[in-house]
């Protein structure tokens, strides 16, 4: 197998078109490679500076997960910090948790922040929403979106074989002129679901408001950790 290390978008277009592979750390394909052969050609972004941004409003798609810190929203911070043991986290990057993987552990948390994702295809760059990205999986350059006043996120204990744990996320974001809002994500097995509110007069009218979306559907279990997270928000703005 030969790998590219492409360091202009440029280079990583021809690549693309020459059919090459997208790989970051490998973590989600070497088996499957190991078993069924390995491609004739492979790209890697880690060289490409459009792919390894790391700051308030930006994060690439290049970034290996345990460079992931407080330089992002604490929603983000933290579920890289869930992902996986130590080494994986020190090998696994942001683009294959969201576009490649089925776990998504950061995906709710990219929801939260209503995060645009920026893409490199043959034919170019261009930017689409995270829905694009979870149902085709193109290469992701980096997402970007506007910080929030708070966030949260949690990742219940989970067992060994079974289910993917339940993961809830939410971000508070104000905008001037407007009432605050209050979005919600939550990976419930492999499905994820979103909500968005307005901030009403208490916590338990903006719940009722969440109530309205698609999480209504949610179990119990989900809604406690939906509950305790939106009052701490809230509790946070004043």
């Amino acid at each position: 197998m030969l790998l590219r290390l492409p360091t202009s978008v440029t280079e990583a277009r021809e690549c693309l078109a020459e059919g090459a592979v997208p790989i970051g750390g490998a973590t989600l394909v070497w088996a499957v490679w190991q078993r069924d052969g390995f491609p004739d050609l492979a790209m890697s972004l880690r060289e490409l500076p459009e792919a390894n941004v790391l700051g308030r409003d930006t994060l690439g798609g290049a970034v290996l997960l345990h460079r992931v810190d407080a330089r992002v929203p604490d929603v983000l911070r933290l579920a890289a910090a869930t992902v996986g043991t130590g080494a994986v986290r020190r090998t696994a990057t942001v683009g294959g948790n969201i576009a490649g993987s089925t776990l998504r552990c950061l995906l709710p948390a990219a929801l939260v922040l209503d995060a645009r994702a920026t893409v490199l295809e043959p034919e170019g760059v261009r930017e689409t929403d995270l829905a694009e990205v979870v149902a085709k999986r193109p290469v992701l350059l980096s997402l970007r979106w506007r910080p929030p006043v708070a966030s949260a996120y949690r990742k219940l204990p989970g067992e060994a074989g079974g289910a993917p744990p339940l993961v809830v996320a939410s971000a508070l974001h104000a905008e001037p002129g407007a009432p605050d809002r209050v979005r919600v994500a939550v990976r419930d097995g492999y499905d994820v679901l979103s909500g968005t509110a307005h901030r009403e007069t208490d916590a338990e009218a903006t719940l009722e408001a969440l109530r309205g979306t698609a999480l209504d559907d949610l179990p119990a279990a989900a809604w406690e950790v939906v509950r305790a997270q939106v009052t701490g928000l809230l509790e946070d703005r004043g």
